[in-house]
């Protein structure tokens, strides 16, 4: 399916045995849904759209803001006041005209993910609130469609898979049950490191790369804990709680 030019620039991803051209080809018609155009789906869209992939659909509701631009790799100066996803869109087809990229400027509500969810091969939620997280989190579950999280703020950044199409995994809710929500912190009132959110999104675009060619292992059932300061990983293993309001056989 690819041309001269094609191999030519997926040439390093098919020399690697576990990926080679059966991979590629897998990355090149998959589709994948990013929630969020900020400091994680920046640089997670710009990897998926370098590595090949054959269609990113990408939503967030915010325009541009010159706070943005310390960490939201995707965009420049000239986009201040611009609709995020649009100026993130230029930018992906400048780095990789053959990904497909389509934008949605709203916010991602429970209606609009049933509809957008199903047909997806991953979704990455790159969003920085916990509604949005939950409304995502139960569309993946509904419609099996496995789920890269990932998050950061100050100098701490946390990612997982939540992947429901094995029947232990755990879900976003088994993790953090709406019972329990911890305080809602953003990077307006508490500040992030800009390196953080680049190292969180490109594990979010490799966990989905990963999934889409079917290699590796994957977070699923695995918190990964980052401190930027210290550059300390640290792993929780997650179970899938029975009682799991979303995704649980007993609720």
């Amino acid at each position: 399916m690819f041309d001269d030019a094609g191999l030519l620039r997926y040439s390093r991803h098919i020399l690697l045995d576990d990926i080679g051209i059966e991979g590629q080809e897998r990355i090149a018609l998959a589709k994948v849904l990013v929630i969020g155009a900020g400091g994680l789906g920046s640089p997670a869209s710009l990897y998926l759209c370098a590595a090949g992939l054959g269609h990113l659909h990408l939503c967030d509701h915010d325009t541009v803001d010159l706070t943005n631009l310390q960490r939201q790799v995707a965009l420049a100066s000239g986009d201040v006041g611009l609709q995020k996803v649009a100026a993130t869109q230029v930018r992906l087809q400048a780095l990789n005209p053959l990904t497909q990229v389509s934008t949605y400027p709203c916010k991602a509500d429970p209606a609009w993910l049933a509809k957008i969810v199903p047909v997806m091969d991953v979704v990455l939620d790159c969003s920085d609130n916990f509604a949005t997280r939950h409304a995502v989190n139960a569309a993946c579950v509904a419609a099996k469609v496995p789920l890269v999280s990932g998050a950061a703020i100050r100098f701490e950044g946390q990612i997982s898979v939540f992947d429901s199409r094995f029947n232990d995994a755990p879900c976003y809710e088994c993790l953090f049950p709406h019972s329990e929500q911890a305080e809602e912190v953003r990077c307006a009132e508490m500040g992030v490191f800009s390196p953080l959110t680049g190292i969180i999104g490109a594990i979010q675009a490799a966990e989905a790369l990963k999934l889409i060619a079917g290699i590796g292992e994957s977070l699923r059932g695995r918190l990964q804990l980052l401190d930027a300061k210290t550059l300390r990983w640290h792993e929780i293993k997650v179970p899938k709680d029975p009682a799991c309001r979303v995704c649980g056989s007993t609720f």
